[in-house]
């Protein structure tokens, strides 16, 4: 059966961030993931997890100027220097709270660096951020996003991801796949599954359209989560969706399909 993680980012929105670590653990939760860490003290967060039993199974490189609508830099070749101390700072949070696995966001790129130049940038960054998470005994993730979503964003799909990987050859780098944004790019979710699941250190979910949970659109989850079984997968499922009505509402679609966070 699949183990899942509540994103902390999406779910118990209702209520401040600090106050979310309880509310996964009352609703059944052991582990948790989050889109970043850094506006917090990291022993605030660690007393969180500790207090509540839970694990936290993923957080993501610094990324940019959230707010200002930056979603990655690892592809802009003017902000080398920001991502490598991005680098530094998520090494030093995931040793404090303990997280095995960061994920990293190429970013849009910018309207005035060739495709190639951004490529190459990408590559030498995630090259580098491979070498430095193997010294922290960490696993470097990188994710793509659909172009509905967040037009302009570098990586879009799973072949490109992968040929990305390939290229920098790191032992300790694979691809995060969200189903949500499969399923917007490309479709053919479960056969991507078979192909790569191999190449795969870490799945999210949300179903489309709307990006609400599991039972709310097109996706098959029943299928898919029967097939993750099968194919072995050992780690977490992220809750990456926007639930509705509410948090608590949403989670029912688990009792429906005979799981348990």
């Amino acid at each position: 059966m699949p183990k899942f993680s509540a994103n902390l980012s999406m779910l118990f929105t209702e209520l401040p961030f600090l106050e979310r670590f309880a509310a996964a653990r009352e609703a059944g939760f052991s582990a948790v993931e989050y889109l970043f860490p850094y506006d917090y003290d990291a022993a605030t967060l660690k007393s969180l997890l500790d207090e509540n039993g839970l694990e936290q199974v993923l957080c993501n490189l610094p990324a940019g100027d959230w707010a200002a609508g930056d979603r990655g830099i690892a592809c802009d070749p003017a902000r080398v220097g920001e991502f490598k101390a991005g680098v530094a700072k998520a090494i030093a949070y995931a040793k404090k709270l303990n997280i095995p696995r960061l994920n990293c966001l190429a970013g849009k790129r910018p309207e005035n660096v060739r495709e190639k130049d951004a490529w190459d940038t990408l590559k030498s960054n995630l090259g580098y951020a491979a070498g430095e998470l193997a010294r922290a005994n960490r696993v470097l993730l990188v994710e793509f996003i659909n172009l509905y979503d967040i037009p302009g964003f570098f990586l879009h799909g799973t072949r490109q991801t992968l040929r990305l990987l390939d290229t920098i050859g790191a032992p300790n780098i694979a691809m995060q796949y969200d189903v949500y944004h499969a399923q917007r790019s490309e479709g053919e979710l479960v056969a991507t599954l078979r192909t790569n699941i191999s190449r795969i250190g870490h799945i999210q979910i949300a179903d489309n359209p709307g990006r609400h949970q599991p039972g709310t659109g097109e996706i098959n989850f029943p299928f898919v989560f029967s097939e993750i079984d099968r194919l072995g997968y050992q780690g977490h499922i992220g809750l990456e969706y926007v639930p509705t009505p509410d948090t608590r509402a949403s989670l029912a679609w688990m009792g429906q399909f005979g799981l348990k966070p």
